[in-house]
């Protein structure tokens, strides 16, 4: 059997997080019980678990972290409550960007305010153009999923999707429409649907409460409180995801037949772009060296084959490996990539908040127990140097394996 040590970050958080529903099915078996009083009893014995330095540890979470226990894991008996509305009220139609097919955690938050907005009467309808891979959906809040495909929606199409968002309208009529204000395609599909139905939407909005919304003004240094209107174009961390229900989502079509018009715009595909000029707030991908990098020359080498943007721990611009713009954290800049692949950083404080947004983060590390490998969602233990010559050399053989097929 392997030795590697495999985490399930959200299995953990659960487990120490004594609100949440699933909370009490990551317990260990008899460690805790209802005493006669009413008060929850629990055994200290039952809670520890031997460490892999061989030393006995105490979990107080009760989810058993160590090497040697046995694995607290999520049972598939154990589910989140459904939140099911049959016949709703009224409606909240979500456009999500889907970069890459799947929902960011700018979506994510936006479909968290929609669910906040409907409450217990209305329902969520999120809108996906093309093929996407979530399988997710139910547990970020969807009620309704329409899903609209064909040729005339792959791309950049702005026009027939407004055209088809058009028909959205008329069909449901809903009490808000949610655009990611963001730079991947929401802020300008929220801004055109907003000019074809006549409306004045509420842009950069961070927070939505009571009938009003504020949002951003003065270049980032003002709040302007509006009442909510039916167009919203929310900024990230509008609202906290939905983490507590899962939902139907229930498949529903398009009256009718949907209309196409004659684009007037010629897509002529993405433009290549150097991933070292990218700035890191703006980075997708970002490969972050820190004190465990031995061979710096490696490690430029496998950010340009997997072309990600370069970034650095303090400790490796202090000692002179990278220039300070390429700094992450706190201290240096904040970053929201989709994913983030931390190569020898032990994961200092400010180095942790500055990644606090990323949607996935890798961590490649000799050590185990540090808070870069707690904090990851797929953690690498081992030397950084051979797991990055190996990582290039899988790559290679990739898009050289592409190559011959493509010939």
């Amino acid at each position: 059997m392997s030795d590697i040590i495999r985490r399930d970050p959200r299995s953990e958080w659960i487990a120490r997080n004594r609100l949440h529903p699933l909370h009490a099915s990551l317990q260990a078996l008899g460690a805790s019980w209802v005493g006669p009083s009413g008060l929850i009893r629990k055994n200290p014995h039952a809670v520890a678990f031997v460490g892999p330095n061989g030393l006995k540890r105490i979990d107080r979470s009760g989810a058993q972290q160590g090497g040697g226990g046995k694995r607290a894991s999520i049972s598939a008996a154990a589910q989140l409550p459904l939140h099911i509305i049959e016949q709703p009220s009224f409606h909240i139609v979500v456009v999500p960007d889907m970069v890459g097919g799947r929902l960011s955690s700018h979506d994510k938050d936006l479909l968290g305010l929609a669910s906040m907005l409907a409450g217990s009467e209305g329902a969520v309808v999120a809108v996906v153009f093309g093929e996407h891979k979530e399988s997710a959906f139910d547990t970020a809040g969807v009620d309704r999923l329409l899903h609209i495909q064909g040729e005339a929606f792959v791309g950049y199409t702005p026009e027939q999707r407004i055209m088809a968002l058009r028909a959205v309208d008329d069909q449901l009529a809903p009490r808000h429409w949610l655009f990611p204000d963001s730079r991947t395609g929401g802020g300008e599909l929220g801004r055109r649907l907003a000019a074809k139905l006549g409306e004045r939407p509420a842009t950069r909005v961070w927070q939505v409460a009571d009938g009003q919304c504020i949002g951003r003004a003065g270049a980032g240094q003002q709040d302007l409180a509006r009442r909510a209107p039916r167009l919203i174009l929310a900024a990230a961390e509008c609202a906290d995801p939905v983490g507590e229900t899962r939902h139907e989502v229930r498949a529903i079509e398009l009256e009718g037949t949907l209309a196409h018009s004659l684009t007037r715009i010629d897509n002529l595909g993405a433009v290549a772009v150097d991933p070292a000029l990218t700035p890191m707030a703006e980075a997708e991908f970002i490969l972050s060296g820190g004190n465990g990098v031995r061979d710096w020359e490696l490690f430029h080498q496998a950010a340009e084959v997997l072309g990600a943007t370069e970034g650095a721990s303090r400790v490796a611009v202090d000692d002179g490996f990278m220039p300070r713009d390429r700094q992450v954290g706190a201290t240096g800049t904040w970053v929201t990539a989709r994913v983030y692949l931390a190569v020898g950083i032990s994961g200092a404080v400010q180095h942790l908040q500055g990644i606090a947004t990323c949607d996935k983060v890798v961590a490649i590390n000799k050590d185990p127990g540090c808070d870069m490998v707690k904090r990851a969602d797929l953690a690498v233990i081992g030397d950084s140097t051979a797991i990055l010559q190996a990582l290039i050399e899988r790559v290679s053989e990739y898009r050289q394996g592409d190559l011959r097929d493509v010939a």
